[in-house]
């Protein structure tokens, strides 16, 4: 990506360096990834599959959370590049999503970019990098530990400044599901259904922040010409490996689709690119579609 000169958000709570204690819980926004590690660890990803779904608002993570002042936090250079890079991303989705908002008569309140190494307290519950990153609904707040990039890279083989940015953006999709009353709306649902039918408004919800991250990523582009060659491949690439088929298939080598909570790779590649290719809102209705045909 060509991110030259582009500025950097001020709407980012740095905590790197600060550490907390976190009895246990598990967020929606990484359940997958969770899994994945769980397994290469040598433990059971189906528990992680089955037990970190939450149908509170935004990511309801639990347990008790003790957090303490740590040293002066020393980040290494590729890791504070990193950071560099999130929040000229965080920057380009205030721009691009306050202009699309205005469109529609609405007002754009951008959300906060919550950095933190090992664990940290959200509004939702206290969360540990395995966790990936998350949007939690209570206080507004995209949560990330910039380690999880290294993650994708080492664990699910998905790499590059572009599929670090789709994951951003996906966060922020799940803001704007949030300012548009859908995620509350979704989670309201999710908790009157059972498990197999609550499962299929969070693919929708996955699949439809899949869809704005792509929007985002159109109109950043027509702004800033922030695309470069290969850009598009690494962010379908990203969508293609935290597919629930993929995961699934890899850590266990079989796949159970009533379990699937974030949609099968191809559903996620396809709704990035719809996105991407669209750039309007009105094509990304996912809860309209058959389910078989997301």
């Amino acid at each position: 990506m060509r991110m030259d000169g582009r500025r950097q958000s001020s709407h980012v709570d740095d905590r790197r360096g600060r550490t907390a204690k976190v009895a246990g819980g598990l967020g929606l926004g990484g359940i997958l990834l969770v899994a994945l590690l769980s397994y290469l660890g040598g433990g059971n990803p189906l528990e992680a599959i089955f037990g970190a779904i939450s149908q509170s608002g935004g990511i309801n993570l639990g347990g008790q959370t003790t957090s303490q002042q740590a040293e002066p936090y020393q980040p290494t250079a590729e890791e504070e590049e990193l950071a560099v890079f999130a929040r000229q991303i965080l920057a380009g989705t205030e721009d691009v999503w306050t202009e699309l908002f205005a469109r529609q008569g609405k007002r754009y309140t951008p959300p906060k970019l919550v950095l933190f190494t090992d664990a940290v307290q959200s509004g939702c519950g206290g969360a540990t990098k395995q966790t990936g990153p998350f949007y939690c609904s209570a206080d507004q707040n995209v949560y990330l530990d910039l380690s999880f990039f290294s993650s994708m890279r080492r664990d699910l083989g998905a790499d590059g400044d572009f599929a670090y940015a789709y994951v951003i953006g996906h966060e922020i999709g799940h803001h704007v599901q949030h300012l548009l009353g859908t995620l509350d709306q979704a989670h309201a649902r999710m908790q009157r259904l059972g498990k197999e039918e609550a499962n299929r408004i969070s693919v929708r919800l996955e699949l439809q922040a899949d869809f704005y991250a792509g929007v985002w990523a159109h109109h950043d582009n027509a702004r800033f010409g922030s695309l470069e060659d290969g850009d598009i491949e690494e962010a379908i690439r990203c969508a293609q490996v935290i597919g629930d088929d993929f995961l699934q298939k890899k850590a266990r080598g079989y796949v159970q689709p009533d379990s699937f909570t974030h949609g099968t790779s191809a559903s996620r590649m396809r709704w990035f690119k719809r996105g991407l290719a669209s750039g309007n809102l009105a094509d990304g209705d996912t809860f309209s579609v058959p389910f078989d045909q997301l």
